[in-house]
Formats: C-alpha cells, structure tokens, sequence
C-alpha cells in the first residue's frame, strides 16, 4: 500500500468498491489525491459517541471505571463504564475525569405504523384546489390531505419543502435546495392569515419563473399590510429560532438585492456573513430582512395546518422527503459554510440506470465537520423535517453511510466513496423520529453497501420496493406478494415513469425525442419486461395492449408490507412523470400539473373504482 492509499484509507475514502453488477472497480490515485486535498480531518473538542437504549457505554481508549452522566434534562448520574446501559432517550453528556463526551442514545427500533394501510405521493406544488392558482402550496396540501384522509389514506408523501431560491424562482428543483434547515416559503398560503390570494392563470405546465416572481411580490403586499398584526408571533417566532434563522434570512434579502447564481457571485465584502458589509445590509434593510423571517414563520404555519388536516383522518399523516444535499451556492453554503464538503460534488457511479455516473451537482455534510459541531447540523435539519410530518423518507438513505464524491471539474465516473458516521447518523434519525413519532422510509436504491438493508431493518426504518426494480437475477420481475415484508411497497417514484407510461414506453419516447435518436431495441426490451410483469401478477396469455392499471395497484396493495405508497400520477392513470432523471430543460420536469383540484378528481368513478380496490385490499 502506497501512502497515499494509506493516507485515503485513514479518512475513509474508498480506493476498492463494488459496482451494481458486482463487478471490483478502483479509483485513480489521481481521484483519491484531488479528493484528500478537499478533506480538513481535524477532530473534535468534544467527541461525539452514539449508542443504543440498553447498549453498555464504552468509549475511545477502553477506558473503564466510574463516569459522570448529564443527561439531557439536567439529571446527574453515575455509571460504571462498560457495563452500566443508559435508558433515557437523547443527548447527554458524559464525563471521565477531565474528558467530556456528548453522548446520543438512540431508541432499539423507530416508531412503526399503527395499522397496515395505504398512502399517496404528491408534488405539492403539481396539486389544485378551488383557487386559480400558478401552481399548488400549503393550504393546497392541507385541502388534499383531507380529501385523501376522507378517502381512507394512512398517509401523505409529501415532496421535500426546503428552502429554495425565492428571489430565483428558475431553481425550483426540491432536491436541490438552499438550505435544509428551513423551509419553501414560495408555498406560503396568504390566505392562512385572512389575506387575499392572488388572481393567477392556472396552466397544465408552471412557468416558474414568472409565477414565483408575481407570487413573492403578492405575498411582499400581504407582509406589508399585515406586519404589525402578526408582528407578535413572528417576533416569538424569530427568538424561538435564534440568529441561524436571521442570517438565512438575510441571505434571502441579499440575494433578492444581488442576484447572480447565489454568494459566490456577490462582491467579495458580501460574502462574508459576519462582515460589517452584511452587518450594514441588515441595518439598512431590515424590512427586507423582516420580510423574509414572516414568509418562514408563515410557510411553517402552513404545515402544520396541512399535517393537522391529515391527521385529522389519517393514522400517520404527512411523510416529509429529506433532500441528501444542498446547493453551495445557497444560503447554508453562505452562512454555515464549514458545515459542507468543499471542492466537490456528491452523485451516484455509473450503474444500469446511469451508464455515465451521476453527478447532482450539490453538496452535502461533511463527516469531519459534523464531528466538530456535535453534529447539530443534522440534529437540526432532521428535526426540522419531522416537525410537523408524521413520517420522514430520507432521499438517497445509502449516503448515511457513504457518498460518491466528485472533485470539482471532473467527470461522474471520476469519483470515489466517503465513509460517512453511519452508526452516529442513523441513531440520530431514530432519536428525532422517537421524539416526532414518525415512521422512516430510507430510499435503498441504487447500489446498496452489504448489510445495509439489515441494518435499516433492526432499527426499524423501513426500506423501498419499487415495482419497477423488484426482478430477481435473471432480469424478472419478483410478484408483489414475495416482497420484503419490512418495507414500503411502492409502484414507482417521482423519478421513475408512471405505471402507464412506463406500459406504453412514453419514458422511452422522451429519451427518443431528447437524443434525436429511435430505439427499436429499447421498444423490444419494454415489450419483453411487459410479458414478464404480466406474468407476475399472474396474467395469463399474451398481456393485454391497455395498461393493466388496476391489477398493478391491486397486485402491490397485496405485498407484505405495512404501507403501500403510490403516485397521485398511478392511482389516477396518467402516462407522464414528475421528473425524468438526467435532464434539465429537455423535460418538464417539477412543472407538471394534475388535471384537477383532489377532492374532484377522488369522486371520479375510475379513481373510486381504484380507492376501493386499495381499501379492500391494503387493510386485511
């Protein structure tokens, strides 16, 4: 082993990895160079241990003997190192002599669905209501909850509410957002407060751009005439969350006054958060600035109307989505900087359903950084997405134990794995959720690290079996009823075609048209995949040319799981999906529509037809 390789292997870059089809690849010492160089390993003051309820604590060293117990509400203990367990759930601190520790003590298993029951996914802002709008927000999904709820759901998917770029509404990508740690307050519903809600076209296509322009101006005129009356919760609002929020929100006001891409486009005084240029800014503004903390305040109350309508009916509720990553450019790059992996992006490594790799062009938590705070920017941005969501899907689960990075400037493929504090990350999911009670669901997708499904099971985070990737070896596809019983059966994903476009091979027509460029082959392959599902829902003959809608919905409703999940875009037949995956401007993607307000498309006598198979068949 060469010093570099030792050197890689210390920080847990991974020069050896296996690849989707079990094939050994290894990385260029090129890669795993540029990669080292963007690492800053310095340890923590204060290291940061995590167990289990139960677990004896041991830590670094062997050390054994008496320890002091802090725990979290203040109550001193003492405990015998190595055999004493601790059974309080959270964050303690613990202390041997002189050293000190912050201790996470996470529950056995997360909380686990009351009932066996079924649930809809939605892109909020693709929802209607009774209002004329440009495109769906929080009082949209409070009115879907119900009518889902009334339905007989159990539960909400929900499409990731961080923040995004307001004064650049062209970045409406969910998964790419700004900042994690607050929320989307282009969803913000006036009306919430008995404000007016702004007359607009209601398209089948939004034009971001121009509805999120006159949006924020119409939801300015609500702060201007409404201020003083809400003026008392925002300010308790503001000192609940302390000065993170006001520097988020100064970001906002910023970047509403500078433009270009995000902080790196700014003069260099501006750049620095706690410069006396921004302190100026922030004098000189402070409407602006005020302006911003009222749409945060304003889109959290936002959901937690959306959840108390769904938990009016439902037994779980909204299930937020929790981005892997953020865009550097946005406002935690800019005001928590040192939170983040620098130098690099964070993607996926070539595999079937990416031959090139994936880069998304983000970046995300860097481990060593996350030691040295105490971990509280994920503490943190977990809990904001629990708040008020009765479950969390975590995007991209694998990247709680390792992520593909990418040195900036070079190619997908050009990357190589990170270990990440798994044990430490995981338990910190299982602590939030305790506290919330909410279930987890962590996208297990992709090329999965060995051991990792097992894992998720032993916690009780419930993995994703997804009808399009559920085949066995030779290419098959697996039936329903012979599906993971610990884990959400689902017939698709945002990302993958709807159940009828994928039987008509519209995802293949799009990929047609974008590359200019007809495929016989793949039209030959999707027929064979047909007659291969068809067969799992044990079909006889021939399968038919109609898409056999029903039987799919019927046939994963049956699987072994505690929850089944479908797209609103499945349960109400539609051949187009919300996003197509590497692409940008060739696909409408996160612009889609539904064809009408929920409650109105949930009487529809196919959709009734399909929400009684659901119930008849979910709830046995």
């Amino acid at each position: 082993m060469t010093d570099l390789h030792a050197a890689a292997a210390a920080v847990g870059l991974r020069r050896d990895w296996t690849d989707a089809a079990g094939r050994a690849q290894q990385v260029e010492d090129s890669v795993l160079a540029a990669l080292l160089a963007c690492l800053d390993t310095t340890p923590p003051e204060v290291p940061f241990l995590s167990i289990t309820c139960g677990e004896p604590i041991h830590v670094p060293g062997g050390l054994t003997g008496t320890a002091g117990l802090t725990l979290e509400d203040g109550t001193a203990r003492t405990l015998a190192l190595g055999s004493d367990a601790i059974d309080v759930v959270g964050y303690h601190q613990l202390s041997v002599g002189r050293r000190r520790y912050t201790i996470a003590v996470a529950p056995a298993r997360c909380p686990q669905p009351p009932e066996r029951g079924w649930g809809v996914a939605v892109q909020i802002p693709s929802l209607r209501d009774g209002r004329a709008s440009a495109y769906g927000d929080y009082g949209t999904l409070a009115d879907a909850a119900d009518a889902f709820g009334r339905a007989g759901a159990t539960a909400l998917a929900i499409s990731p509410t961080h923040a995004l770029f307001p004064a650049d509404p062209s970045r409406f990508s969910p998964y790419a957002p700004s900042s994690r740690l607050y929320h989307n307050v282009m969803l913000a519903d006036p009306s919430l407060i008995g404000a007016p809600f702004p007359a607009e076209a209601s398209p089948d296509l939004i034009d971001w751009p121009s509805a999120g322009a006159a949006r924020l101006a119409h939801l300015r005129q609500v702060y201007v005439a409404n201020k003083v009356r809400v003026e008392a919760e925002v300010d308790a609002y503001e000192a609940e969350n302390g000065p993170d929020l006001t520097a988020h929100a100064r970001f906002d006001a910023l970047h509403a006054r500078l433009g270009g891409a995000g902080w790196p486009d700014w003069p260099a005084e501006y750049q620095d958060p706690n410069g006396p240029a921004v302190e100026k800014f922030a004098a000189d503004h402070a409407d602006d600035v005020s302006f911003f903390i009222f749409l945060q305040w304003l889109a959290g109350q936002g959901l937690a109307s959306a959840q108390g309508s769904a938990r009016s009916h439902m037994a779980i509720g909204l299930i937020a989505d929790l981005a892997v990553g953020t865009d550097r450019a946005g406002s935690h790059g800019w005001s928590r900087r040192e939170d983040l992996l620098t130098g690099v992006s964070i993607g996926a490594p070539p595999d079937p359903l990416g031959p090139d790799g994936q880069n998304w062009g983000i970046s995300a938590l860097d481990p060593y950084a996350l030691q040295r705070s105490g971990f509280s920017p994920f503490i943190n941005t977990v809990r904001t997405a629990v708040r008020h969501a009765g479950g969390l899907r975590i995007d991209h689960a694998i990247g709680l134990d390792r992520l593909w990075i990418v040195p900036d400037g070079a190619t997908a493929a050009d990357g190589a794995y990170l270990d990440m504090p798994g044990e430490t990350l995981k338990n910190i999911v299982a602590i939030e959720a305790h506290r919330a009670n909410a279930i987890v669901i962590a996208e297990d997708l992709g090329t999965v690290p060995p051991g990792l499904r097992a894992d998720l099971s032993r916690r009780g985070m419930f993995g994703m079996r997804v009808l399009p990737f559920e085949r066995d070896s030779d290419g098959q596809f697996i039936p329903p009823e012979q599906w993971d019983t610990d884990a959400i059966a689902m017939t698709g994903t945002h990302d993958t075609p709807t159940f009828v476009g994928w039987w008509q091979g519209r995802d293949l027509d799009w990929r047609a048209r974008i590359s200019g460029k007809p495929a016989p082959d793949a039209m030959q392959g999707r027929a064979e995949e047909r007659a291969s599902l068809w067969q799992a829902l044990g079909g006889d003959g021939a399968p038919p040319a109609e898409p056999p809608l029903d039987n799919v919905l019927e046939a994963v409703a049956a699987a072994p799981s505690p929850l089944m999940i479908l797209p609103l875009e499945d349960l109400l037949g539609l051949d187009e999906q919300p996003n197509l995956p590497g692409t940008v401007d060739e696909h409408p993607n996160w612009r889609r529509r539904m064809p009408g307000e929920t409650g109105v498309l949930l009487d529809q006598a196919h959709t009734e037809h399909r929400l009684g198979l659901l119930a008849r068949t979910k709830t046995v």
